[in-house]
């Protein structure tokens, strides 16, 4: 860390802090079951619409054994699940997904 911060810096931008919901994706027991690469395409184009929609703020899928992706959706916990409930793979239980509620900036972006 090279950058000094001030409480003022901080307070500020916490004042600017939105509720979002936060999609943890882990990869279920049927992760491999037959079918699984066509459920899997159905979940991707479904998650793409999303966040072509605007529904999912950050989608970031991951390359690992255990977790699947995590996604920082714009709509309540609620709403969240109900959406997340309704996924193919989640359906399927290639997918299971939590969803906790958490604040970030507007205007926070991933580097190009």
């Amino acid at each position: 860390m090279n950058t000094t911060v001030t409480d003022e810096q901080v307070r500020q931008l916490a004042e600017t802090a939105k509720p979002y919901s936060l999609a943890l994706l882990r990869w279920g027991p049927e992760r491999h079951m037959d079918g699984a690469e066509a459920t899997e395409r159905e979940h991707q184009r479904r998650m793409v619409s999303l966040r072509a929609d605007g529904v999912i703020a950050i989608l970031c899928p991951v390359a690992s054994e255990t977790l699947a992706g995590v996604a920082i959706m714009n709509v309540p916990p609620e709403e969240a699940r109900g959406i997340m409930d309704g996924d193919p793979c989640v359906r399927a239980g290639m997918i299971l997904c939590e969803v906790h509620p958490c604040h970030s900036f507007p205007g926070d972006a991933l580097p190009a």
